[in-house]
């Protein structure tokens, strides 16, 4: 058994807990990471993305509550059938533009320009959203959506669509969707519930077709690479996850729109230094 593989794994595993769900992408802190300690083969770029199912199953574990009863009540709650429709909504944009485009995106979209200026451009929109929201809270206007019985089927479909912007590496899936939300009405609080919500479909999606499509690569001696990822991924975003909707409810996300150009600044400098290869 190879520890030195299975610690690389796990720094993979709690880099990808911590950054799923913050508005800081996820995929370029694991290029980061996965350069810095020499783990950036194929088979290392599948891990990346099967590991989180792990960080969706502490989504599972902490909404499990909630998840459990709108399963239980899909035939007499109106309320949980539009729950489950909104995420079907959401997430098929993305299962359409993700087959149709992803490739694509890969080849072409994975360049240090493109990460730097989507973390530069996105930590000004977060700086935009928040200060929208400040204003309307300052002058008495309440968001007009304040809780997940609020959200409508084409509010939904949009939220889908604007999670899609995600596919540009260094966007953040999460960042896309919850700010995407408090631009189209959504409460800070509640946007960041609803993209839990609908990161479980798209991340476990994402993350067994990548194992499906690539699955020539891997063998019953990576059982233990993968599972050490996947129980980091989840300890981390479980410990996260109960951090940030205790953070939301009463800070906004400056600190991180701060923190993504600062990032993005980081990754044009690594770059053109010859430090980080961000096209892998």
């Amino acid at each position: 058994m190879d520890f030195l593989l299975l610690a690389k794994a796990a720094i993979q595993g709690v880099v990808e807990g911590v950054t799923e769900f913050l508005p800081i992408s996820s995929t370029g802190h694991l290029i980061l990471s996965g350069q810095l300690i020499g783990f950036t083969d194929e088979k290392a770029k599948v891990f990346d993305i099967a590991i989180q199912t792990g960080a969706i199953f502490a989504v599972i574990l902490v909404f499990w509550d909630k998840l459990f009863n709108t399963v239980q009540t899909l035939g007499s709650s109106r309320y949980s059938r539009r729950l489950a429709l909104n995420v079907f909504l959401a997430f098929v944009p993305a299962v359409v533009l993700g087959l149709l485009f992803g490739k694509a995106i890969k080849a072409h979209l994975f360049t240090a320009n493109i990460v730097a200026s989507a973390f530069i451009l996105g930590g000004f929109i977060i700086l935009w959203a928040e200060k929208l929201q400040a204003k309307n809270e300052h002058s008495n206007q309440a968001p007009a959506i304040a809780d997940l019985n609020s959200i409508t089927p084409l509010l939904a479909i949009k939220l889908g669509l604007v999670q899609c912007l995600a596919m540009i590496p260094g966007t953040s899936r999460s960042g896309a969707t919850i700010i995407g939300g408090m631009f189209l009405g959504l409460k800070r609080t509640l946007a960041t519930e609803f993209s839990f919500f609908l990161a479980i479909p798209t991340l476990i999606g994402a993350g067994a077709y990548s194992l499906y499509k690539e699955r020539a690569l891997l063998s019953m001696a990576d059982i233990p690479l993968f599972s050490v990822g996947l129980i980091t991924a989840f300890l981390s975003a479980w410990i996260c996850i109960r951090w940030l909707l205790r953070y939301v409810a009463n800070n906004s996300f400056k600190g991180f729109a701060y923190y993504r150009i600062g990032f993005g600044i980081l990754i044009l400098v690594t770059s053109y230094m010859g430090w980080i290869s961000w096209a892998e």
